[in-house]
């Protein structure tokens, strides 16, 4: 066959399938890649007819057409593919070097063969799972992190296989036994040190906050408002980060700061227990750099987890979990060995980075086409989100969807996304893709957005928050789960429960709705930032006083049975 006749099929292919008719698109694919084997393009809209059509070869379908499309760009940059096939150690410093360009797809298909050729040690294996989890193979990526907590046994290790539960159905049950398994191995209770913290009527309320980094990573705009807005004459305040140099110059001079990065988890502990921590805050959770083993060895008479996780931390020994009033855990109460404590209106306060630009009306209005957004991790996009986001776009056919993360530069990922939409009637150009941005770039880039879509079951979170207060409207559907609790306080606090969902099929209603008039599109959008700004989310002094009176209660409780054992002793 000559290259015109498998341009033709995979033509026929093509349109074949977005028609909606796999069965007449395999037979021109199928021809079109034994002809030739090495076309991109058929193999990819191969993939696509079967995943439609269910076929049980569909997944290897996708991987052959991944796997062709990674080597050959490897090779066109200087790759020698057949020396990766037998020097494990070579091919483990390419997808090094894939993976550090932010090129997950391209990274996972040439460690893979590291790994046949040999190289199987630990941290490549850990870079293995998180090339598959970026892509958004949760399922793979957790195979890949049970074997190496099983092979490769330390706390750090097995925290890798925390977080991608929650990208998997029934997410917030794997996560609860996957953390309980981990405390059990890492966490264990130790004999407790009698703590002796006095009463807090005539002091100040001493608090700690616990985690590898404050000020240079995404936390800062979550831990700001509070640190900013803490009351010095009611309050001390210790931050204990791995290095202080992260974190010089960053916060108010009254605050201190004892690093814990040269110290081993009991020495961390004693130092703690020394400096008469009442209240001592985990602002990591299990992601990676995480010291909760600390917290196993009971440095502090109250402690609670915050921030980075709403769900269980596994530990027996952590006291609260910090929620917002109205999310209800439902079912998922037994899941916790911490007691949850309400808050207010919202889990969290959060500053927007500097440099926001002026809300501007809806770009659809101007250009005549609605773009849909998602700037959330690819690792999010499930199976049943773009189930969703595909009933949109083919209901809104001349629509368009731009996916934004630093992932989506790898081009293999670009077209694997384009495939997996493809499968669900969406033509790849309809696809569109952006990197990592910062500053005004990143800024300018809500600007190009009419409606962002979310992704479960696993929404966004700072994710939303900038769209929000960027002056995008979100579009999310709630699961009944803690992640969904978590998305629709935002939305709520924000006054636009309007754009809550919670079924899938009301979610592409809605997002249908909203694209067939611009105008309504526009007014929706006119509320955004204003309800943002006016929010709980943006009441940083308001969050701060909720956090200092719980904290201050939580000590209070402890201290009551506490003053009773002592004096019957």
């Amino acid at each position: 066959m000559d290259s015109a006749s498998v341009f033709e099929d995979v033509r026929a292919g093509r349109a074949a399938l977005l028609a909606g008719d796999a069965g007449r698109a395999i037979p021109h694919l199928e021809r079109a890649v034994a002809a030739a084997p090495a076309d991109l393009e058929a193999r990819y809209w191969l993939a696509s007819a079967k995943f439609t059509s269910r076929a049980p070869d569909a997944n290897s379908a996708l991987d052959e057409a991944r796997t062709l499309h990674a080597l050959i760009l490897a090779r066109s940059m200087g790759c020698d593919i057949g020396r990766c096939q037998t020097d494990g150690a070579y091919a483990a410093q390419v997808a090094d070097q894939l993976y550090g360009k932010t090129l997950v797809a391209m990274a996972s298909v040439v460690r893979r063969m590291a790994i046949g050729a040999g190289a199987k040690d630990g941290p490549g294996l850990l870079a293995y799972g998180l090339s598959l989890q970026h892509q958004g193979r949760a399922d793979e990526a957790s195979e890949v992190f049970q074997l190496v907590a099983d092979q490769f046994r330390s706390a750090s290790a097995h925290q890798f296989l925390v977080y991608p539960q929650l990208l998997r159905d029934d997410g917030d049950a794997r996560h609860s036994a996957v953390v309980r398994d981990w405390a059990r191995h890492y966490a264990p209770e130790v004999p407790a040190t009698a703590l002796n913290n006095p009463d807090r009527r005539g002091r100040k309320l001493r608090i700690g906050y616990l985690a590898p980094w404050f000020a240079t990573c995404q936390l800062k705009q979550f831990i700001t408002p509070l640190l900013e807005h803490h009351h010095r004459d009611a309050v001390s305040v210790t931050l204990y980060p791995n290095d202080a140099a992260s974190e010089a110059g960053c916060w108010p001079d009254w605050i201190d700061i004892h690093p814990l990065g040269a110290l081993d988890d009991a020495q961390a502990a004693a130092l703690i227990r020394r400096d008469g921590v009442d209240v001592l805050a985990d602002c990591w959770g299990h992601t990676a750099g995480s010291r909760l083993p600390v917290f196993a060895h009971r440095p502090a008479p109250v402690q609670v987890a915050w921030i980075n996780f709403i769900q269980t931390t596994g530990l027996k020994q952590m006291d609260y979990v910090l929620h917002a009033d109205g999310a209800d855990t439902g079912g998922h109460r037994d899941l916790y060995w911490e007691d949850i404590w309400r808050i207010g209106p919202v889990f969290n306060a959060f500053r927007p980075a500097p440099g926001r630009l002026p809300p501007v009306p809806s770009p659809a209005l101007a250009s005549g086409q609605v773009t849909f957004g998602s700037f959330n991790h690819p690792a999010k996009l499930s199976g049943a989100t773009l189930d969703a986001w595909a009933a949109v776009l083919r209901g809104a056919p001349t629509s368009r969807l731009l996916l934004k993360y630093s992932y989506f530069t790898d081009p293999v990922l670009q077209r694997v996304t384009q495939a997996r939409l493809a499968a669900r009637g969406v033509a790849p150009e309809r696809v569109v893709f952006a990197g990592h941005s910062s500053g005004q770039a990143y800024f300018e880039a809500f600007r190009e957005i009419d409606l962002m879509l979310d992704a479960w079951p696993a929404p966004g979170s700072t994710t939303t928050l900038d769209a929000l207060s960027n002056g995008v409207p979100l579009l999310t559907m709630v699961e009944p789960s803690l992640a969904g609790a978590y998305a629709r306080s935002i939305l709520e606090a924000c006054g636009l429960g309007d754009l809550v969902t919670t079924a899938a099929d009301q979610f592409v209603s809605r997002a249908l709705e909203l694209a067939a008039d611009p105008s309504r599109l526009d007014a929706v959008r006119a509320r955004v930032r204003p309800g943002f700004d006016a929010s709980p989310i943006r009441d940083e002094a308001g969050f701060t006083r909720r956090i200092e009176a719980a904290f201050g209660e939580m000590f209070d409780r402890w201290r009551a049975p506490a003053a009773t054992e002592r004096a019957s002793a």
